[in-house]
């Protein structure tokens, strides 16, 4: 979905130089990836990772870890988005439970220190990567493979999905963008 006309080039050079923050939540893992757009199709991977939290510990707890190393995250890398994967369905109600408390945490965060926080379901980013909704996340890891430049597939699965949910937002924002301004023009 990036652009390779100079019209639709120059609009995608709208987000160049931001820094957006990809998450994917969880309670056991949360992933995550930082993303750098030097241009309209140039985008470095500043880091990728899982953090982790012990099924031992009690659930305030494992929160208050994964908070402190989102902080972290913010404090560190100064991103100017945060794009988060928002659930609107989960068959297991604990998983889904345990990853909206993770996604709160995210957006309340990102939300306190006055960032850009956008959210896109599965499908949107499964479009957004590989042109189809239904793609499995084998073809999801290879795209992320493919548009980052990397040698191999991003590992863990967490961290890989979270740097699709960052290229995601990467590939949509020109368009939202141009919707939003829309809006502001016909008010």
């Amino acid at each position: 979905m990036f652009a390779s006309s100079s019209k639709s080039a120059d609009k995608a050079d709208g987000i160049k130089g931001s820094v957006v923050l990809g998450i994917d939540p969880g309670l056991t893992r949360c992933g995550y990836a930082v993303l750098e757009v030097q241009g309209a199709t140039q985008i470095s991977m500043l880091a990728l990772g899982v953090l982790r939290t012990s099924p031992d510990h009690e659930l305030p707890q494992r929160l208050a870890e994964i908070s402190i190393e989102i902080d972290n995250l913010l404090d560190q890398y100064s991103p100017s988005v945060v794009a988060v994967e928002h659930i609107f369905f989960q068959s297991n109600v604990r998983t889904a439970m345990s990853v909206g408390q993770v996604s709160g945490l995210v957006l309340s965060a990102a939300a306190r220190r006055g960032l850009q926080v956008e959210q896109y379901t599965p499908n949107q980013v499964k479009l957004a990567i590989t042109g189809w909704g239904a793609a499995d996340k084998l073809q999801v890891q290879k795209m992320v493979k493919q548009r980052l430049g990397l040698n191999t597939i991003p590992k863990p699965a967490d961290a890989a999905d979270a740097a699709a949910i960052a290229l995601c937002h990467i590939a949509s924002s020109p368009l939202a963008q141009r919707i939003r301004e829309a809006k502001v023009r016909s008010a």
